[in-house]
């Protein structure tokens, strides 16, 4: 406590010491200014009643040229220290004769503020002694002011013409003030040709007139009938007892008046034309992004002159005692500058008010956040490595610091006291000339430091390079901010001229392709610049010149050598490393040949600093202009799309449209729910729970809302489109008009689509397409709705008035609606009459496709994949004749073939269809027919036949002709299931009965066939002969012999019967009786013989019936060895088929929505799932 007692004691002790120190200096002020009036006012007593010398006196003093001659030159250097001793040398010498030579010295005198009063006591010496020195100086001094007349040469410097007249007019008024000279009208005419108004047509005259009535009227307040400002009586009365008139103060106070009123409205005018000027500068700005060196040069010398002008009224105003001329704002016009300033207030007010210039703090604190490398590093690794730079830095800062007060106190001095501004500007030359001196000697110590410098380098040089080259490199490896900041300091530590060279070089050949190494980069040479400031130049003067080059060889390579340079560039200047008129520079190239490259390399600057060069005040209005120049070459050039993209890019990235902030849509919680299931939470292990939640909803309040959503597949994943769905079908089991209401919309949206034919709804249609895909694969529709679809998206808008609008020759986007509807669902449809019909269509798409001429690469592609998929052995046609004349030959077989079924319906029979003919006619030639149609793409479908997917009710069509069908299509291979196909015997997928009918053969046809079929035989009998004879079997087969003429059918049947000699035909017709062969054995000799028993005989009958099970045994074999290879498949493959629900999709449900009781199965084709959210499911396999 006592410590802090003394403290505070010894606190308020100091306190007391400083304000009395005050008040004694103040007191000492007083009385020194007290004492300076009193001398003037002895001494204008003594000039008014001077006690001159009598000759007598002056004869006794020295004459002599010689020593008169040395005392008028030291009249033209009078100053302080002089005062004295010129004084004694005065009173020493008779200057009778020599007073006119005094007086032009005295004149010629450059005198400072500071020598005004020791001349001013001189005159008065001089005025003491010699009675014609007055008028003769009074004349001297006046010639100063005379135009023409001056002492100085006519090529003399202005300024020093002005700060003479300065002085001699202060000289003036101080030896009016002592009583040198009495008259104060001396005055009146330097006033009158001061403020003459012809002198206003010269700038230079009006500036140098108003600071010298400024001063006038500072110094002789007075004489202007001002009030005095100080309030002491001494120097009122001082003033008091000069020989002024009043009508001579209204003139000086009119005269100035006049002129201040004058010069208010010169500065007006001025300030009207630099207006002007701005104005015309901003539409040179808008138009070509950059002003003219005149234009800038132009405005620079008016603005300039503006604010001299505007300053030297202020203060004319204020000697005055009035207030300074306000002129009007000018903040919507445009301030070409030095960068250093504001363009635009306004533009910077609103851009520092509406957006910061970074745009968070983690961007901000990496630009701007710089490691102090004086905090981590000895200074004398930083400030000493070098010892020349870091020394020529330092002093040259330190000389712009020193000599920026000096011209500040230039410039307050003349303001506040322009008098001595002459002096000043003197002492400062003299200043200059010995600085000079000082540098000349400095420099020659730094070259020696220099050398020692050097010669120690040298030394560790070998040392330091390994390190070196470690450091560089580590380089690539520095990806973020505290890597390279370490790698920054570390370097420190190697410093060194050359080796600056060299990290200088290795950041300037940084990969073309690791562009993201350039921020921090750039933060390096930031962190360095501010101790090294030869980094930056290194490193910007090289990548100038590489910009320079590339620009200029105008070719189309290195383009991302150029990406690579002008981003770096963009780094340098958000770390405000480059100059923003470097940047405007490469920019301004760019906009200047607007193409190939130079627009990449354009939209990649502004890309990289155009955001920030845009918000930062000093480059707003420029880099609005910039931008706007960019957009009207986007609309005039004929730019690609690419080009187009990445102009719009750059440009909205650094100019973001205005816009209001978005209003979030209010939803009812229930519908937050349902999005949320759908958008959020679905996926393959959640689509159960979905399923769950969404059956448990209040569905007469949410069902339109759901089915809203269930539309919006466009908004989620692609690749979840497909359960969607599966949901769809699992809702339809519980809500059948839900599934209606969705393929309706579906199908509608497809249908608006392709009348709006808009660019914005693509990716929409795309996903309607997969979504319709996706309902046939779950069985929600049938294929003829996928058939009619496909159908309209090909002919839709042709043929009208509008088929350049709603599908344009060069549109291939309904090409890729068909492709994504195709490998959604299109695998399908391989067999029955779907695989006619996707056959018949393949060849109308093709027709389609070669109308749209050549097709982009990534459609082509995606065609290739679709054909490989679906059909790889089909033709693709080359040429619109091809596929058309394709198209006839198929409508001519449907024609045919449709003849074919309404003949063959007269000879159908009601009660059992008849075996199926021989296919040898066709095979006559070796060549089949159907086989070939099908192959490309022809489609065997009879009029009036129907393809329903999803018949409701029980079918008709007994199981033991469905696995006969089924086992007869995988045995015997693609001629049999083409057999199938044109008699229309259905498959598994088409679960229809139909009757067999008898196919017209051409017995020319037949005659060929059986004359070879017997050569081949009779060739076969011929080369057994000389078989071994075996053991006779007991069941012997039929002979080949037995086949002879008409009864040879292909596909006849032969029973055998228990005893091996009973045979049966049933391709005899409807007959009582059937015929019978009967096989005997003569020797070696086989032999048949025919007979006829009746139809309903014990022998016919058990021979049927034994046929028939060894038949069905067959056929369950074949299916379950099928069944069997087809599971294995799927196991290993996937089987090429959608899974339902959970396993990803997959045709599924039971068509027309039947369902099977317990674990009944049907049919071979199908297999069961059980869901346990959706009920009972089936997939069908493909």
């Amino acid at each position: 406590m006592e410590h802090a007692d003394d403290g505070s004691g010894e606190h308020h002790d100091k306190h007391e010491d400083d304000a009395k120190h005050d008040d004694e200096e103040a007191v000492a002020r007083l009385e020194e200014f007290k004492k300076s009036i009193e001398a003037k006012m002895a001494l204008r007593q003594s000039n008014l009643n001077p006690e001159r010398p009598d000759s007598g006196f002056l004869r006794t003093l020295d004459s002599s040229i010689r020593r008169n001659t040395a005392v008028i030159k030291k009249l033209k250097q009078i100053n302080e220290e002089q005062r004295e001793s010129l004084m004694d040398e005065l009173r020493s010498v008779n200057l009778s004769k020599f007073v006119s030579e005094a007086v032009t010295a005295i004149c010629d005198a450059k005198l400072k503020s500071a020598d005004i009063q020791p001349a001013v006591q001189i005159c008065s010496l001089l005025h003491q002694r010699y009675k014609d020195f007055a008028p003769s100086l009074v004349q001297g001094l006046l010639k100063v002011f005379v135009p023409g007349k001056s002492t100085e040469d006519i090529d003399a410097d202005k300024n020093s013409r002005a700060m003479k007249k300065r002085s001699t007019l202060k000289l003036l008024l101080e030896i009016y003030f002592v009583g040198v000279v009495e008259d104060c009208g001396i005055f009146t005419n330097i006033i009158k040709d001061l403020t003459n108004s012809e002198h206003l047509k010269d700038r230079d005259t009006t500036q140098t007139n108003l600071s010298l009535l400024t001063s006038f009227a500072r110094q002789g307040r007075y004489l202007l009938g001002l009030p005095l400002t100080g309030q002491d009586i001494l120097e009122q009365q001082f003033f008091k007892g000069l020989n002024i008139t009043a009508d001579q103060k209204k003139f000086f106070r009119k005269a100035f008046q006049a002129y201040y009123d004058v010069v208010v409205e010169l500065l007006q005018a001025e300030h009207a034309s630099l207006r002007q000027m701005e104005h015309e500068n901003a539409k040179i700005l808008n138009a070509k992004g950059e002003l003219s060196e005149e234009n800038a040069s132009s405005y620079e010398k008016l603005r300039k002159s503006y604010d001299l002008l505007s300053r030297s009224i202020s203060s004319f105003a204020e000697a005055l005692d009035m207030q300074p001329p306000v002129m009007p704002e000018d903040g919507h016009t445009t301030r070409v500058t030095s960068g250093e300033e504001s363009s635009s207030p306004v533009a910077s007010k609103e851009s520092s008010s509406v957006e910061p210039l970074w745009d968070d703090e983690d961007t901000k604190a990496f630009y701007e956040n710089l490691p102090d490398l004086r905090a981590f590093v000895p200074a004398v690794l930083l400030g000493e490595a070098d010892p020349k730079s870091s020394e020529q830095s330092s002093k040259s800062q330190e000389s712009s610091t020193d000599a920026a007060p000096d011209a500040d106190k230039v410039h307050i001095s003349i303001q506040e006291n322009p008098e001595v501004s002459a002096d000043s500007g003197i002492a400062m030359e003299d200043k200059d000339c010995k600085d000079k001196e000082e540098k000349d000697k400095e420099k020659g110590k730094e070259k020696d430091t220099e050398r020692k410098g050097e010669s120690e380098k040298d030394k560790t040089k070998g040392v330091d390079g390994t390190h070196l080259e470690a450091l560089l490199h580590r380089l690539p490896s520095c990806v973020n901010r505290d890597l390279i900041d370490q790698l920054t300091v570390e370097f420190c530590y190697l410093n060194s001229k050359s080796s600056r060279k060299k990290l200088m070089r290795a950041l300037f050949n940084v990969p073309r392709t690791s562009l993201e190494l350039l921020p921090h980069y750039s933060r390096m040479v930031a962190t360095l610049s501010t101790c090294m400031k030869d980094v930056s130049t290194m490193l910007l003067q090289l990548l100038e010149e590489e910009f320079n080059n590339l620009i200029n060889k105008k070719d189309q390579m290195n383009i991302e050598t150029k990406i690579r340079n002008i981003r770096f560039i963009g780094e340098l200047c958000k770390f405000k490393i480059a100059p923003a008129s470097l940047v405007f520079s490469c920019l301004k190239a760019c906009l200047d040949d607007f193409t190939h490259h130079n627009i990449d390399v354009a939209c990649n600057l502004l890309e990289t600093c155009g955001r920030f060069l845009y918000r930062s005040p000093e480059t707003t209005v420029r880099m609005s202009n910039m931008l706007e120049i960019l957009m009207r070459l986007k609309n005039v050039k004929n730019l690609d799309p690419r080009q187009s993209t990445l102009v719009e890019n750059a440009y909205y990235l650094c100019k973001p449209p205005e816009r209001s902030a978005r209003v979030s849509k209010v939803r009812a919680p229930l519908h937050q729910y349902i999005r949320k299931l759908l958008f959020s939470d679905l996926d393959k292990s959640s689509i159960e729970q979905v399923m769950r939640q969404l059956r448990k909803l209040p569905w007469s309040e949410c069902e339109s809302y759901l089915l809203k959503c269930f539309l919006k597949v466009h908004k989620g994943k692609y690749g979840q489109i497909h359960l969607i769905a599966s949901l769809t079908a699992g809702l339809s089991r519980y809500h059948d008009d839900f599934a209606v209401a969705v393929v309706d919309e579906v199908l509608e949206e497809i249908r608006r689509g392709l009348e709006l034919n808009e660019y914005g709804m693509q990716q929409q249609r795309i996903a309607f397409m997969r979504f319709l895909g996706e309902l046939y694969n779950y069985e929600l529709i049938d294929s003829s709705v996928i058939f009619d679809t496909l159908y309209l998206i090909l002919a839709f808008g042709h043929g009208t008035s509008e088929q350049d609008t709603l599908d344009p020759p060069e549109d291939c986007f309904r090409i890729r609606m068909v492709i994504t509807l195709l490998e959604t669902c299109g695998h399908y449809f391989d067999r029955g009459s779907s695989k006619r019909k996707l056959d018949r269509f393949l060849i109308h798409f093709q027709r389609y496709i070669l109308s749209k001429g050549v097709l982009p690469l990534d459609i082509e592609f995606d065609l290739q994949d679709l054909f490989v998929e679906l059909r790889p052995n089909m033709t693709r046609y080359s040429s619109f004749e091809e596929v058309s004349a394709a198209l006839i030959e198929l409508e001519e077989l449907e024609r045919r073939v449709t003849t074919e079924k309404i003949h063959n319906e007269k000879y159908s029979d009601s009660e059992k269809p008849p075996a199926r003919t021989s296919s040898g006619a066709a095979m006559a030639n070796g060549k089949n027919l159907a086989n070939g149609i099908d192959e490309n793409g022809a489609v065997h479908e009879e009029v009036g036949e129907t393809d329903s997917d999803s018949g409701s009710g029980t079918f008709e069509h007994s199981e033991h002709e469905d696995e006969e069908t089924d086992g007869e299509n995988q045995d015997e291979g693609e001629s049999e299931d083409d057999y199938d196909d044109r008699v229309d015997q259905g498959s598994d997928e088409d679960e229809v009965h139909v009757r067999q009918k008898v196919a017209e053969v051409d017995p020319v046809e037949e005659a060929d066939f059986d004359r070879e079929f017997r050569a081949l035989m009779q060739e076969s009998l011929e080369s057994r002969k000389l078989e071994l004879r075996s053991r006779p079997t007991i069941n012997m087969t039929i002979p080949m012999n037995v086949f002879e003429g008409s009864n040879k059918e292909h596909h006849g049947r032969g029973l055998e019967g228990d005893s091996g000699g009973e045979t049966t035909d049933d391709g005899s017709g409807g007959n009582k009786e059937v015929r019978v062969k009967v096989l005997v054995k003569r020797g070696n000799k086989q032999q048949t013989k025919q007979m006829y028993i009746p139809r309903d005989c014990s022998l016919v009958q058990s021979t049927k019936q034994k046929e028939a099970a060894e038949l069905e045994e067959k056929q369950d074999i074949k299916r379950l060895v099928l069944e069997y290879n087809d599971r294995e498949e799927e196991e290993l493959n996937g089987g090429g088929m959608q899974q339902p629900l959970n396993q990803g999709g997959g045709r599924v449900g039971n068509r027309g929505g039947n369902s099977w009781e317990g674990g009944q199965q049907r049919s071979s084709r199908h297999r069961q799932i059980y869901h346990s959210g959706a009920g009972m499911y089936y997939g069908r396999r493909r």
